[in-house]
């Protein structure tokens, strides 16, 4: 089958790898154009580029995939499917018809959950035990159309944002390889709708979505420890209880400790967990402003962290 590919994040750089290396026929790799970054604002492509361009494919870096002149070229291939994963634009319809079995696309959550731009986070951060990859047919609704099938995983008990990212990644592929198969079989398949009643949202989540307030419960906090690493990183300020300079952390691993204790929260016990809304906070590791990741009892020892000592939300400092 000829598939032209839509992907840009790391996400879909997996699925394409895989897709090169089957029986199937990629004409064209499509992805958004290179963008600056870093300090110096240097151009740097996208992953999916960098992939495509690695594999010797032929890549269209395109900031309106809907333009009349970009929908006549990709139809000019003759390819029979789209294939979407991890892009940045919306594919309208007439884009869609330039191919004949339509497009369809990966998501990393079992749909209709998690629908939008943070399913795996999402999925963490509301308390989910298992996820997975969904192959749908692309509509004009986000993350609404036609089910083809999932693959499902368990969530680690532990397991972070980006640690999960890279696993349904993987398992994207194998989702991916079923999905063509099955579009194989039977063309015409359409899918099964999704139960709207059952549909939920994941938002584009913001810097200001990882500050930690301690006085929500350990284990909401926990999740949220793990929802958001690597990105945008559950912050919080320590702040000593008598000299010292207060210092911007950035806790990368903590689990939840079903034991209340009488002292405010974000007071450090003298056990060296956190006391929070409900329960406490046992913290693993963490990294301080400007440094390296350390394990909690290292940055204890190194800041001589005491009982009584605190952790606070970063908006506490920005109203100082």
């Amino acid at each position: 089958m000829r598939v032209v590919y839509f992907g840009s994040g790391d996400f879909a750089a997996p699925a394409l790898r895989w897709l090169v290396n089957s029986r199937h026929e990629v004409p064209l790799v499509v992805t958004q154009p290179d963008r600056p970054a870093g300090r110096g604002k240097t151009l740097h492509s996208t992953p999916v580029a960098q992939r495509a361009v690695a594999e010797g494919l032929t890549v269209l870096r395109c900031e309106h995939v809907n333009a009349p002149e970009v929908v006549e070229r990709i139809r000019s291939l003759n390819a029979g499917l789209g294939v979407v994963a991890a892009f940045g634009q919306k594919l309208l319809e007439p884009l869609r018809r330039a191919f004949p079995l339509g497009c369809i696309n990966l998501h990393a959550s079992l749909l209709p959950k998690f629908r939008g731009a943070s399913p795996i986070a999402g999925a963490i951060l509301a308390g989910e035990k298992r996820t997975g990859v969904t192959v749908l047919r692309l509509v004009d609704r986000m993350d609404a159309g036609p089910i083809l099938l999932k693959r499902e995983t368990a969530i680690g008990p532990m397991e972070t944002a980006g640690e999960l990212h890279d696993r349904l990644a993987g398992i994207a592929c194998d989702a991916l390889g079923a999905a063509l198969d099955l579009l194989e079989r039977d063309p015409g398949y359409g899918g099964e709708p999704q139960d709207e009643l059952q549909a939920s949202h994941a938002r584009k989540f913001k810097k200001s979505d990882g500050h930690l307030r301690f006085g929500e419960p350990a284990e909401q906090l926990a999740l949220r420890v793990r929802a958001m690493h690597p990105w945008p990183g559950a912050r919080c300020r320590f702040v000593p209880a008598e000299n010292g300079k207060a210092v911007e952390l950035i806790l990368a691993a903590a689990t939840a400790v079903p034991i209340t204790v009488p002292d405010p929260p974000g007071t450090i016990t003298p056990v060296m967990t956190v006391a929070t809304g409900q329960g406490t906070l046992e913290i693993h590791s963490v990294r301080p402003a400007g440094s390296r990741e350390m394990s909690w009892q290292e940055f204890v020892s190194g800041r001589h962290v005491r009982p009584g000592d605190r952790l606070e939300s970063v908006e506490c400092g920005m109203e100082n």
